[in-house]
């Protein structure tokens, strides 16, 4: 029965049970806190949802969501545990810091654009280089070489906000602000061009880009042939070596697309909504995209709608503390981890009982019949 499952087994019906007992989880908690759930949930989803700015908001997160999300996926398809999408988005913001305080301002826009795109992917491709050199040529374990390089790349950007690209004019520890000229346009900008008003939120282009980046990772996991050597290696290292497949070369292309994903983070934070180099603009996605592909089964498309679920969470859950005195962010993060924990960890805790709840279907049926 295990191996003839239905299509909407594993994409419909498991993650909505989780996703469920999360919940649940989540009632629980605020009960025990005696907070008044129907109105917790009514500020969640008013605060995510419930007007244009809410939704903006929620889209702005999901956009960091999907590259995290993109890039742990990407590299677990090759059967690689990336989890340094935190150091790779770092070094990310660090080119796209140095591309918009060098280059001269009167630099065409969709030249620049271009330019910071590319900036962005090389420098989080380049912060991948290394740990999966050492991965594919000496055996390193990438857990720990990605995760360490998580640390460089965090003393790295302090030392280059302190002694190369601080602002003169304060005492944070910030770059300079960008010249408007580089900013990327605000979504609620773009549909004032064709007559519709949105309300303003940090909701940039770079959201459009990460739509666009999870379905050219679709078409690369699914309808190319690097996409399929990556998807056997990961399966069957063995059977990739029978096949022909090259495991270094494919490591080697996977991670540095992986580290790329990760580094348009830098996009949507420090281009589209700072429009300046913040020591904490990455802001833990990079673990929380770990999560984000876990719920969306390691897929592209499966990626968009938790990236969506988790900007839900982070944008209602910050209403949630700022209208419920008794509700901080710790409990907030209670909330999230609930989700990680049932949604990730937890994954496979029901698959027993409805498999067997299908058999029993399957069973009634014939007899029925």
């Amino acid at each position: 029965m295990t191996k003839n499952l239905p299509w909407w087994f594993y994409t419909l019906a498991l993650p909505a049970l989780n996703l469920s007992l999360a919940i649940l989880a989540g009632v629980v908690v605020l009960l025990a806190l005696d907070v008044n759930v129907m109105n917790a949930a009514r500020i969640i989803f008013n605060g995510a949802l419930g007007d244009q700015s809410g939704i903006g908001y929620t889209l702005f997160y999901a956009t960091n969501f999907m590259f995290t999300g993109l890039s742990v996926a990407i590299a677990w398809h090759a059967g690689l545990f990336n989890i340094g999408a935190e150091g790779q988005a770092t070094l990310g913001g660090i080119g796209v810091a140095f591309v918009c305080t060098s280059l001269p301002p009167q630099l065409p826009f969709g030249l620049l654009i271009i330019i910071t795109t590319l900036t962005a992917a090389l420098f989080g491709a380049l912060w991948a280089l290394i740990p999966a050199w050492l991965n594919a040529y000496r055996g390193s374990h990438i857990v720990i070489t990605t995760i360490m390089f998580n640390f460089i790349a965090s003393s790295l950007l302090v030392y280059l906000l302190v002694n190369v690209l601080n602002a003169p004019d304060q005492m944070a520890t910030v770059s300079p602000t960008f010249e408007q000229q580089t900013w990327l346009p605000y979504l609620h900008q773009l549909s004032a061009w064709f007559g519709i008003e949105l309300a303003p939120t940090p909701l940039n282009i770079s959201f459009l880009w990460a739509l666009c980046c999870c379905l050219f990772a679709h078409f690369y996991l699914s309808h190319s042939r690097l996409g399929y050597d990556t998807r056997v290696l990961g399966f069957n290292r063995r059977a990739a070596n029978f096949a022909g497949i090259k495991p270094q070369r494919i490591i080697m292309i996977t991670m540095l697309i992986s580290g790329a994903c990760a580094g348009f983070v830098a996009l949507n934070e420090v281009q589209g909504q700072a429009h300046q180099l913040k020591i904490e603009f990455v802001a833990g996605y990079g673990f929380a995209g770990i999560a984000v592909a876990i719920i969306g089964r390691k897929q592209p498309l499966g990626i968009i709608a938790s990236s969506v679920l988790f900007g839900v969470l982070y944008q209602g859950g910050s209403e949630l503390s700022l209208n419920i005195e008794r509700i901080g962010n710790d409990v907030v993060l209670l909330i999230q981890g609930l989700v990680i924990l049932f949604c990730g960890a937890l994954e496979w805790m029901l698959k027993p009982a409805l498999v067997k709840w299908l058999k029993l279907q399957s069973s009634s049926g014939l007899n029925n019949g």
